[in-house]
């Protein structure tokens, strides 16, 4: 489509569902709701298609894509679940907010670009009941970013997703706001049992680790370049300076509070983190909007997920190259 159009937005009803699967089918762009938050997805087994997620987003072709299947034997044909560890944890915990980084199969039939080169491929079975159902529908799994500009604020409504692609793809489908509020974990388990989480998330991978091993998992440098998509420094950036921990606002700052920190957004009052996960992209999408030209961040613990709310909050801080 052209820059010029304006994106639609559809109830995601069963009318609107079956729209997307025929746009999908035929190499479009349709912006989908998920537990975590909204994803741009297209079919990944057209290369026309995937490089229409990466024109649409401005997104660098060395950052991978996410490719969302309807269960683990559909994500079986395109990564390698030999391990039976590894084919525990899909089984146990898909659908839901996890990725799997496996190694890609010979035959995958996927498009090039999903996996921006590399030998391994970022698989997930989406529990949103929406998403669900359009992975039904069609007979193709779907490379599914977050829905907005690179680099920018993720999304977790259709409001969201027109701020940065209103007439860049062809359809929203709206299911209201999502529920976890930040991207899954993404978790690969090497040769080796070498466990590694290369993106916190909602799932907690060291309870996971200990699960399967009854010890603490060790700690491990991170893998040199890109691996797997959401790793970049500079990422969900609101367009202005952010300061994190602060327990108070300067006169030129949007406050994002927490806690006993008051904030003219305020992530959680009673101190959640799964609250200030859920409400994290919001908090920022409206800070960014503010007319004050600088935002602050109260200090959020890092448990549970609140680790994912200050992996985000870290990239978000972090000037762009």
């Amino acid at each position: 489509m052209s820059d010029k159009d304006v994106t639609e937005v559809v109830p995601a009803e069963a009318e609107g569902i079956a729209r997307a699967a025929s746009i999908l089918e035929s190499g479009g762009l349709v912006a989908v709701p998920t537990e975590t938050v909204y994803g741009l997805a297209a079919r990944a087994d057209d290369a026309a298609a995937v490089a229409r997620i990466y024109a649409a987003k401005g997104r660098p072709g060395f950052n991978p894509l996410i490719v969302h299947c309807r269960d683990a034997e559909q994500a079986a044909r395109y990564g390698d679940f030999s391990d039976p560890v590894l084919r525990d944890i899909a089984q146990a915990l898909w659908p839901g907010p996890l990725t799997i980084v496996a190694e890609r199969r010979a035959d995958a039939g996927l498009a090039e670009a999903v996996t921006a080169g590399l030998p391994t491929v970022a698989l997930r079975v989406p529990a949103h009941p929406v998403m669900r159902e359009l992975l039904a529908a069609v007979d193709f799994p779907l490379a599914a970013p977050s829905a907005n500009r690179s680099g920018f604020i993720s999304p977790t409504c259709a409001r969201h997703v027109l701020a940065s692609l209103d007439g860049r793809i062809d359809m929203v489908l709206d299911a209201g706001p999502t529920e976890a509020g930040v991207e899954s974990t993404i978790l690969r388990i090497g040769p080796d049992d070498q466990w590694q989480e290369l993106r916190p998330g909602p799932v907690d991978v060291a309870a996971l680790y200990r699960h399967y091993h009854d010890s603490d998992m060790p700690a491990r440098r991170a893998p040199e370049g890109i691996t797997a998509p959401g790793q970049l420094a500079s990422h969900y950036a609101p367009g202005k300076p952010v300061r994190l921990d602060a327990v108070e606002a300067q006169p030129d700052e949007f406050l994002i509070g927490f806690g006993a920190v008051v904030g003219d957004c305020t992530l959680s009052a009673s101190g959640d983190v799964k609250e200030a996960a859920t409400r994290l992209y919001a908090c920022l999408h409206e800070a960014a909007l503010f007319d004050r030209p600088r935002i602050a961040v109260a200090p959020v613990p890092a448990r549970g997920v609140g680790r994912a709310v200050n992996d985000r909050l870290r990239r978000a801080a972090t000037p762009a190259d």
